[in-house]
C-alpha cells in the first residue's frame, strides 16, 4: 500500500506563511498598542494630578497627612472626580451598555441610538443637498459665483449660535422631534460632501472632456459616463467628513433643548450633577458611533469602487 507523503518543505512552507502573516499583523499593531498605551498612561497620570488636591484639601481637614501612594488610590477613586480614569469610564461604559437594557433610560445604547437616528436623517439630507448643490455649481457658471461662496460663509457661523435659532423657529411652526437636530447635522454634513463633490466632478482632464465632445456626447452623457464617475472617490471621502459632522451637529441640536434623550442630554445631565464619569462615557459611546459611521462608509466606498473598477 502506497501512503502518498507532502512534499518536501511544505509543512516548513506553510508554518512560513503563517510566521510571515503573524510577523505582518505584529508590526501593524505594535505601533497602535504602543499610542494607546501611551494614552492610558498620560490619563492615568492626569487624573492623578488634576484630583489630588481634592485629596490634599481632605487630609488637611482632618489634620492627616497622607502618603504619595494614599493620594493614588484615592484619586483614582473618586466618585465625581475632576478626571476620571479610564477603569472608572470602562465601568460606567459596562454599566450603561451592557448591564442595562437597551430600552432603559439609563442605557448609553438608547441614548446612541437616539442620536444616530437624527445623524442618519441629517447625513441623508445633506448628502443630497451637497451633490445637487455640486452639480449645479459645476454645470452653471451663476450658481459657481454665487452658491459657492454663500456656502463657504455658512461654515462661518458658529453652530452653538445657529442651534438655537433654528430649534426655537422650527418649534414655533410646530416642528419637533428629530427633524430639527437633523436639519442642523444636515447643515453640518453638507459642506463637504459640495466641496468634495465639485472637485471630483471637475477632476477628469481636458483630453478626456475632449474625447467625449468629439463623440458628440451631451451634457448629462459626458455626466453619467465621465464625471459622476470620476467624482467618486471623491464624494466618500467628503462622505466620511461629512457623517462625523453631522454627527457633531446632532448632538450639539440636543444641547439648548434640554433634551432628556441622546448622548447630547446625558452630557448635560452629567454637566448638572457634576457626574465627570458619565459626560467621559457619553463622549466614548460618541466617537465609537462616529468610528462606526466612518468604518460603514468605508465599506461601502471599496464595495462601489471595486465594482467600478478603482481602488479604493
Amino acid at each position: 500500500m502506497n501512503i502518498p507523503l507532502a512534499a518536501p518543505g511544505a509543512g516548513a512552507g506553510r508554518s512560513g506563511r503563517v510566521g510571515l502573516w503573524l510577523r505582518g499583523v505584529a508590526d501593524k499593531a505594535l505601533p497602535v498598542l504602543a499610542v494607546v498605551a501611551a494614552i492610558f498612561v498620560i490619563w492615568y497620570a492626569a487624573a492623578v494630578w488634576m484630583n489630588s488636591q481634592w485629596t490634599l484639601d481632605q487630609a488637611a481637614r482632618a489634620g492627616q497627612e497622607v502618603t504619595f501612594s494614599e493620594i493614588v488610590a484615592d484619586t483614582l477613586t473618586q466618585d465625581r472626580p475632576k478626571l476620571p480614569a479610564p477603569h472608572q469610564v470602562a465601568v460606567e461604559l459596562y454599566d450603561t451598555v451592557i448591564d442595562k437594557e437597551i430600552t432603559s433610560r439609563r442605557s448609553l445604547v438608547f441614548h446612541a441610538w437616539i442620536t444616530l437616528s437624527a445623524t442618519l436623517l441629517g447625513f441623508g439630507f445633506g448628502t443630497v443637498l451637497g451633490i445637487l448643490l455640486a452639480v449645479g455649481i459645476v454645470h452653471n457658471r451663476a450658481m459657481d459665483m454665487s452658491v459657492m461662496p454663500w456656502a463657504i460663509a455658512s461654515q462661518t457661523i458658529p453652530i452653538l449660535a445657529i442651534a438655537p435659532m433654528i430649534i426655537v423657529v422650527l418649534n414655533s411652526v410646530g416642528v419637533q422631534g428629530l427633524v430639527p437636530k437633523a436639519i442642523i447635522s444636515a447643515y453640518l454634513s453638507f459642506f463637504p460632501v459640495v466641496v468634495g463633490m465639485v472637485s471630483g466632478l471637475r477632476s477628469p482632464q481636458g483630453m478626456q472632456m475632449d474625447l467625449l465632445r468629439t463623440y458628440n456626447a451631451s451634457t448629462a452623457e459626458v455626466f453619467w459616463k465621465l464625471r459622476l464617475p470620476a467624482s467618486m472617490p471623491y464624494l466618500f471621502a467628503s462622505l466620511k467628513v461629512g457623517i462625523a459632522a453631522s454627527l457633531v451637529g446632532a448632538i450639539v441640536g440636543e444641547l439648548p433643548t434640554g433634551a432628556v434623550r441622546g448622548l447630547g442630554a446625558r452630557l448635560l445631565s452629567g454637566s448638572y450633577y457634576g457626574q465627570t464619569v458619565q459626560i467621559w462615557s457619553a463622549l466614548i459611546m460618541a466617537a465609537v458611533c462616529a468610528a462606526l459611521l466612518v468604518g460603514i462608509v468605508g465599506a461601502v466606498q471599496k464595495i462601489v469602487l471595486k465594482r467600478m473598477g478603482m481602488s479604493a
